[in-house]
């Protein structure tokens, strides 16, 4: 099994193929995938792989979308990089050399010619986007100065307690570096901004770009719309935990309808009343004709399995049983929701219009 020194080298040896010229970045807009492309370009520009540019992918967008290509087809990239996006077959930008650095269960597997594919989903335990990517900074140089990125999207992703249990060495550095408290601060106000009504997480990106750790992001300029994004995001939570759950066999299901990214965070409140169940978070009111939901879980360790057992007939639009086997979901039309919530067992109750 790989070490993260080994994922480090394999990257450093796939961007050691890009020709001189701009460089593109992409990465996910939660804190996991917006720490690994804030250290991506840091350690790129460093090594004078640039200038980087970096596009956040975010709400109902994909890497792999022509929406994407077209963006990348008129920045004329000499290579791209894109992380935490997820591993699946097929070029993001025909003819450019790319690398994934991703951590999610590969939905298939692009060729050498389409991308150089840099995946911690096998290892034991498995590492977030970002600590890969500090991982890959570190094979290009000097890069312990941005080791606390790495731990804004370890704590983002894992949570404080899963991030000490799975790397402890890693959060004991956080720790004696930087207080908890900052720690737990910045992670929540650098996932707010995507969670918001708009979606929209630049803010959060620049203000990891310009700060020198944790503490940095919470206070000043830039910290103001995170917390307002923050604020609208509470409330909204706020009111979908007031919503009790429904049942049906081993699932859970807490509806919510709310332009504010909260099912996961409704589904993750609830693992620890409902320890037994598979918590499903589901929003109708998140995009106009979808069904966004989120599966969290105490006690089932495979997720993706879990959902993939249980899967209705899909869509072309519909996205399914994506993302980690202890944290997954989808985004699906309408009617395949139904199909879904009708199949695990849900009445009427559970359907949207």
């Amino acid at each position: 099994m790989p070490s993260l020194a080994d994922h480090g080298t394999a990257f450093a040896e796939a961007v050691s193929g890009f020709a001189p010229g701009p460089v593109v970045v992409l990465c996910h807009d939660d804190a996991d995938g917006l720490s690994a492309g804030a250290i991506l370009s840091r350690a790129l520009e460093r090594k004078g792989r640039g200038p980087v540019r970096i596009r956040v992918v975010g709400r109902g967008e994909g890497a792999w979308s022509p929406a994407i290509r077209d963006v990348l087809a008129g920045w004329a990239p000499a290579g791209i990089v894109a992380t935490d996006l997820g591993v699946q077959a097929g070029a993001i930008l025909p003819g450019v050399p790319t690398v994934l650095v991703d951590h999610h269960v590969p939905r298939s597997w692009p060729t050498a010619d389409e991308a150089r594919v840099v995946t911690g989903h096998e290892d034991a335990p498995i590492p977030t986007s970002s600590l890969l990517a500090f991982a890959c900074a570190q094979a290009l140089g000097d890069a312990e100065d941005l080791a606390w990125l790495a731990g804004i999207g370890l704590v983002g992703d894992l949570g404080e307690r899963g991030a000490g249990a799975d790397f402890p060495d890693i959060m004991a550095s956080l720790r004696k570096a930087h207080t908890a408290k900052a720690v737990r601060e910045a992670v929540s106000l650098v996932n707010a901004p995507r969670r918001s009504a708009s979606g929209d997480a630049e803010p959060a990106l620049r203000a990891l770009l310009a700060a020198g750790g944790p503490a940095d992001l919470l206070d000043g300029d830039a910290a103001a719309p995170l917390r307002e994004a923050r604020a609208e995001v509470k409330a909204a939570l706020d009111a979908a935990r007031a919503v009790p759950p429904l049942f049906a066999g081993p699932v859970a299901l807490i509806r919510c309808d709310s332009p504010c990214q909260i099912h996961p965070l409704v589904a993750q409140s609830w693992t620890h009343r409902l320890r037994r169940q598979v918590v499903i978070g589901a929003n109708a009111g998140f995009r106009a004709g979808y069904v966004h939901f989120a599966a969290r879980s105490a006690s089932v360790p495979d997720l993706i399995a879990f959902l993939e057992e249980r899967a209705p007939t899909l869509g072309p639009d519909d996205q399914f049983a994506q993302g980690h086997r202890r944290a997954t979901g989808g985004q699906v039309r309408a009617e395949t929701w139904n199909r879904f919530a009708a199949g695990l067992g849900f009445g009427p109750e559970a359907l949207v219009p």
